[in-house]
């Protein structure tokens, strides 16, 4: 389907060139783009534009009478009842009643598919989230740009792209390091051998409850093993129970990608290898331009380090990517495996980031664009952190010190719908107060029980007329009245908020209109009534068949938020 603002823009900018044919205005280019929005005021029409305010200067007419010209000049189409020009020179245009009536039967007969648009058919889109070190179990936080990416991911499939799911299985660096030495120390301490935990070792409690199933497995034959076994032990530990925990949030994912392989294939040497080719990187102790107060900093034998000209492409200072130890920084790798997802064909890909790894992400875009690569199709998805709030106290989280609240835990406590909504009802830039306390609430004052209810109550009214033996089957829709068809323009308003999550990257506007919607159908369900011997058949049928329609729309919509569509609560 093709969006109705698209479909009244062209409208508009044909009788842009018809009323110029005819001589009601002047010569002059039409404008490329027709700008047409949802009316701030609906009892003036469904869909307005400002074009005629825009043009009125090239015209050398009022705004108002331009408008005049464009509108009787708007072609006859079967979904526009009427098109009127309104000071100080607005376009509102209504939809047409019969049309409107018809989406009722459009939106049953799409079902699960309904809405689908053809913006990214033939397209190839790569979603890359979560992509945690493996070095403990999946927290709210990492929880945040997994649900984000998924329904990111959702977004694109409605609009038609083939979408991967992508996790950058980043077991390479120093944390893999500390966490092979945690594990090695914590099996160790099992069997009552003297034992060091590193100073920024991973403390948490799940690495004891591993290395003494690791004794349990292999008593004391492991005592000699190097930290790298211990790692590998550890990783493979600590993948599973991510995988496991996402799973039940409906978190899934195509590709694994192992950071090790671009070392194991050259990759990363190669990258730095043409950056030094360009005349991109360069080695020094500190920056090109460097303050006198920087060098003094530095202690009398430092080492040479590995610096990208990053400034030359826009950056306020150059970045290090390979340390004075030798080590690469997270950007070498990232650049890496960058060029490897534009190698694979993507089209569109999305990077959903924690908000610390901005300056990260920018030096692998001006990474690509030093080594000739168009960083344009990289998309860049930055979300805040996630403070959990219970009894008015936030409760603090950290990996490495163990004090952490698992995602296990906040599933088994609120739900997996609830987990998910909460996280998408807000804003990636806002940080996210998680309010435990109305999460846990079955009323409606908790918006996922208040969204869900929808769909259970559209289920339930199809169990009642089923025992009654009234169906819907020849609804006459002329019948309904005007709030239900206030109700169906409120649901044809799902396409533009895909879209709109598409362009802005903002999988928070399906929560939001999610919400919306629900709040629009609680009170006319209340007030319309069907099954009621006050209810006429004929009238009962047609608002029988709404609330069809309007089952199918919030199906689509919780499935669009990787939520459940319950039929009973």
């Amino acid at each position: 389907m093709e969006l109705l603002p698209n479909q009244l823009a062209n409208l508009i900018r044909a009788a842009i060139q018809s009323a110029q044919a005819a001589g009601d205005l002047p010569e002059f280019d039409p404008p490329d783009q027709v700008p047409v929005s949802r009316s701030a005021k609906p009892e003036l029409g469904d869909y307005a534009s400002p074009v005629a305010m825009q043009l009125a200067k090239l015209a050398r007419r009022k705004p108002l009478d331009v408008a005049q010209a464009i509108a009787d000049h708007i072609a006859p189409a079967g979904f526009v009842g009427s098109v009127e020009a309104a000071p100080p020179g607005f376009l509102n245009i209504r939809l047409a009643e019969n049309w409107l009536l018809t989406q009722v039967e459009a939106i049953i007969a799409a079902g699960e598919d309904g809405f689908a648009l053809d913006i990214g058919r033939g397209q190839k889109a790569q979603v890359e989230c979560v992509s945690a070190n493996p070095t403990g179990p999946i927290t709210v936080g990492r929880t945040r740009g997994g649900v984000i990416g998924s329904t990111m991911a959702n977004v694109l499939a409605a609009l038609g792209y083939t979408v991967e799911m992508e996790y950058y299985f980043n077991n390479a660096g120093r944390q893999m390091q500390l966490l092979g030495h945690s594990l090695q120390a914590r099996y160790r301490e099992a069997l009552g051998l003297p034992a060091d935990l590193p100073e920024e070792g991973y403390q948490g409690a799940y690495l004891i409850e591993l290395a003494n199933r690791l004794v349990e497995q292999h008593g004391d034959s492991l005592k000699d093993e190097s930290w790298e076994f211990f790692k590998d032990k550890a990783e493979a530990a600590m993948f599973d129970w991510i995988e496991r925990s996402l799973d039940r949030v409906n978190i899934h994912f195509d590709v694994f990608f192992n950071e090790n392989s671009t070392y194991e294939d050259g990759s990363v040497w190669d990258v730095l290898k043409r950056l030094e080719e360009s005349g991109s990187v360069y080695r020094a102790v500190t920056r090109e331009g460097a303050s006198d107060e920087e060098r003094a900093r530095l202690p009398a034998d430092a080492q040479n380090a590995v610096w990208f000209r990053s400034s030359r492409f826009g950056d306020e200072e150059d970045r290090v990517l390979v340390k004075s130890s030798g080590e690469p920084t997270y950007a070498l790798p990232d650049i890496a495996y960058h060029i490897n997802k534009l190698e694979r064909g993507f089209n569109f890909l999305i990077n959903v980031l924690g908000a610390d790894h901005i300056i990260e992400a920018q030096t692998v875009a001006r990474g690509l664009e030093a080594l000739g690569y168009d960083p344009e199709p990289v998309h860049v998805l930055l979300h805040q952190f996630v403070t959990l709030i219970e009894g008015g106290q936030t409760r603090r989280m950290s990996t490495r010190r163990g004090e952490f609240v698992t995602l296990d835990e906040l599933v088994d406590d609120v739900g997996a719908d609830v987990v998910r909504y909460f996280i998408l009802a807000r804003s990636p830039n806002s940080h996210l107060d998680f309010d435990l306390d109305l999460a846990r609430q079955h009323a409606n004052e908790n918006p996922v029980y208040y969204i869900q209810n929808a769909h259970v109550r559209c289920a339930g009214i199809f169990r009642q007329a089923t025992e009654r033996n009234f169906s819907d089957d020849g609804a006459d829709l002329a019948l309904l009245g005007e709030r239900e068809q206030a109700f169906i323009r409120k649901m044809l308003e799902m396409p533009e908020v895909l879209v709109q999550a598409y362009e802005e990257l903002a999988p928070h506007k399906l929560a939001f209109y999610a919400l919306d919607l629900a709040r629009f159908f609680h009170p006319l369900y209340d007030e319309i009534r069907v099954l009621h011997s006050e209810v006429p058949e004929d009238v009962a049928k047609a608002r029988l068949r709404l609330y069809r329609a309007a089952q199918v729309v919030f199906k689509r919509l919780l499935t669009l938020m990787g939520m459940s569509a319950p039929e009973v609560m």
